[in-house]
């Protein structure tokens, strides 16, 4: 796709919160909390549609929305080099770049954690890359 058929569509936050409406269940709202906190978390945030989902990016992309019939799935594309002490990452735990938190219907995430970790993800994009943090064993 070139620049000129990627801006000729709506803006990209509008195709977010047009994904939002449309999901009409629990995923829509868990959605939409998720990018009300990383708009707090960075106020400087791009939001971005891309491969039909919404992207949020500060310096290379930060993560991404993807939503499925039992999980809103947040990936980050740096995950891997990323500390999470509040063990929010709980998907996507092998990839060598890659982490993901999926959130299930009635689940909550600590907002204060999350946004840490986006704070994180941005640093880590200014910093240009990183190098993946060794995983926590399971106890």
């Amino acid at each position: 796709m070139t620049k000129s058929e990627a801006s000729a569509g709506p803006p990209a936050s509008e195709l977010i919160s047009r994904k939002i409406a449309d999901l009409g269940d629990w995923r829509g709202p868990t959605l939409a909390r998720m990018r009300k906190l990383v708009h707090e978390a960075d106020p400087r945030v791009v939001e971005e549609w891309k491969w039909s989902t919404p992207v949020w990016s500060h310096d290379g992309i930060l993560c991404t929305g993807e939503c499925y019939k039992k999980a809103v799935k947040l990936t980050f594309a740096k995950g891997a080099s990323l500390k999470d002490p509040a063990g929010l990452f709980n998907a996507s735990l092998e990839g060598k770049v890659r982490r993901a938190i999926d959130i299930h219907e009635d689940e909550e995430i600590d907002a204060a954690a999350f946004k840490a970790l986006i704070r994180e993800a941005i640093a880590l994009n200014g910093a240009g890359g990183g190098k993946a943090v060794a995983k926590k064993p399971k106890a």
